[in-house]
């Protein structure tokens, strides 16, 4: 009777639990995670001269982290059955804060490296424990808004990451861009110790698998997953500044991480108990939905490397500044939030992808015809525009990655899809990265080769100059030299601009692509109540 009395204690207290808590709770740390992708990149210099180490040297801080990042992702959904969720959820907390604390107290850069790397390895396996966590939580009727609130996070953090790394590192020292994860880190240890706990059905499946003398470990799988994806990783990150396949070092890496990726696969779709469920991507709406994933972040982290680059270069923006303009586009996605999330059983997730990347498309279209005088609002306008576009795609992409999956591959299927969508992020920033250069070069000598120098233009703008530095008191010779110089830098400006343009029209195709997907998904199942169930 007491054991009866307790069970049914039990039953009553986790019945008690709003799942509105454990879904903020678990979005805290990967809010946290997300951040910390982005929250770096404008400290470079500042930890650069205070470590008395080189530019170069330095971004090892940012490709340490999203290496190691890479390679827990796709191990995640094993090591959480391994594990348990709940216990491995907290250890990648902690050690994500412990480390958070050791990189913000790093005497040199070659511990903080050291430090970037043990903090990407907790981290990796949040964002796909945290999806895991949200299915399970909640009913397939109430999983739309569980995942729109986790979309606010997904946009929000990498956007206002820049702004406000900016802000600490200039207003108290870049140190504390590492050392303000610690209370959010704590914060979220108490909360999921106390809110959080593993469904019954993720505990069978854990039992089972050990009674069925399926708890063998595929270490050749774990091994070549690793390799593969760090290596591609760096690949990624490191291409552009080593002219890709000219160095030595990026053919080595690539072929590398082609050779592991290939055998693994070969592995992963023989084993029995594979670490990463290939198998997954044959059931054509989750396929399709990884597709999205992967669109998504190529999309979202390009463009929003693309807008803080080109305000600061050719507009003179401070990088705080730069970072605002992001802003109004992750205000809209909260706004339109519970909207997306209450209308979609109504318009169908398929719509909704279909109208997403439609605008996000169009919304690449409209940045491309931008010129060197458009102002701050025009910008704001046109990242909130594109903002209403990604506020239509989380939450379908959501429910259309798990409309057909069992509920036992929940895990399995979440590891998945973030790989899909981190890999498209670091896609989008190696492509973006070097597109830039590429295509400026490729401007800049078109017109160059287009500048007549006898051309009325060319004298009018020559002469215009030079009127200008004789003003300022210049000798004719001198102001001729400087004319030229000033025309030299017009021609580099426009040049970078148009470099800049022909990233959001690629942006742009490709989002056009996905919402050619988007005719293909099949309508996810319909939501039957208990009460239809009864009858």
């Amino acid at each position: 009777m007491e054991s009866v009395k307790t069970v049914a204690g039990a039953v009553g207290s986790s019945r008690a639990i709003n799942p509105w808590f454990i879904a903020i709770t678990v979005t805290l740390a990967t809010f946290m995670e997300l951040l910390d992708t982005s929250i770096a990149n404008v400290s470079l210099p500042h930890i650069a001269g205070n470590l008395g180490t080189s530019n170069d040297e330095v971004t090892w801080v940012l490709t340490s982290y999203l290496v190691s990042n890479a390679v827990v992702l796709p191990l995640s959904a094993w090591l959480s059955v391994v594990f348990g969720r709940k216990n491995y959820y907290m250890t990648c907390v902690a050690l994500f804060t412990l480390a958070s604390l050791m990189c913000g107290l790093a005497p040199n850069i070659e511990t903080l490296i050291i430090c970037r790397v043990i903090q990407g390895i907790g981290g990796g396996g949040l964002a796909p424990v945290e999806q895991a966590i949200l299915v399970d939580t909640f009913p397939l009727s109430k999983r739309a808004a569980a995942f729109g609130l986790y979309s606010m996070a997904i946009v929000t953090a990498p956007a206002i990451g820049p702004p406000l790394g900016g802000w600490i590192t200039d207003s108290f020292s870049w140190r504390w861009v590492f050392l303000i994860n610690i209370p959010i880190g704590i914060i979220s240890l108490i909360l999921t110790n106390k809110l959080v706990k593993d469904p019954p059905a993720f505990e069978q499946a854990r039992a089972n698998r050990v009674s069925n003398g399926k708890s063998n470990v595929d270490y050749l799988g774990i091994i070549l997953v690793a390799i593969g994806f760090g290596c591609l990783e760096v690949v990624l990150d490191r291409g552009q500044r080593l002219d890709w396949l000219q160095s030595d070092f990026i053919n080595w890496f690539l072929s590398i991480a082609l050779l592991a990726l290939g055998t693994a696969i070969v592995w992963e779709l023989r084993h029995k108990n594979p670490v990463v469920e290939i198998q997954l991507l044959k059931e054509r709406n989750f396929a399709l939905a990884s597709c999205f994933y992967f669109v998504f972040g190529f999309v979202l982290f390009g463009s929003t490397l693309l807008l803080p680059q080109l305000l600061e270069s050719l507009y003179g923006y401070s990088a705080t500044d730069a970072g605002l303009v992001l802003g109004p586009g992750a205000f809209v996605i909260v706004m339109l939030a519970p909207f997306v999330v209450k209308t979609v059983p109504m318009v169908g997730a398929k719509r909704y992808l279909l109208l997403g990347f439609s605008i996000l498309a169009f919304s690449m279209w409209h940045y491309s015809h931008f010129d060197l005088s458009v102002d701050y609002g025009s910008f704001a306008l046109a990242r909130a525009f594109q903002g209403l576009g990604l506020a239509f795609l989380f939450v379908p992409m959501s429910q259309v990655a798990y409309s057909y999956l069992p509920k036992d591959k929940n895990n399995k299927a979440s590891s998945l899809t973030n790989l899909f969508r981190n890999q498209g992020g670091s896609c989008g920033i190696a492509f973006v990265t070097t597109m830039i250069e590429r295509r400026q070069q490729f401007h800049r000598f078109n017109l160059v080769e287009h500048l007549d120098p006898g051309s009325p233009e060319v004298s009018e703008r020559l002469a215009n100059y030079s009127h200008q530095f004789t003003q300022f008191g210049y000798s004719v010779s001198d102001a001729t030299a400087n004319s030229l110089a000033a025309l030299e830098q017009a021609v580099n400006r426009q040049a970078m601009l148009l470099g800049f343009l022909d990233c959001f029209v690629v942006l742009g195709c490709i989002a056009v692509g996905a919402a050619l997907l988007a005719l293909f998904v099949k309508p996810p199942r319909v939501v039957v109540a208990s009460s239809e169930l009864a009858h």
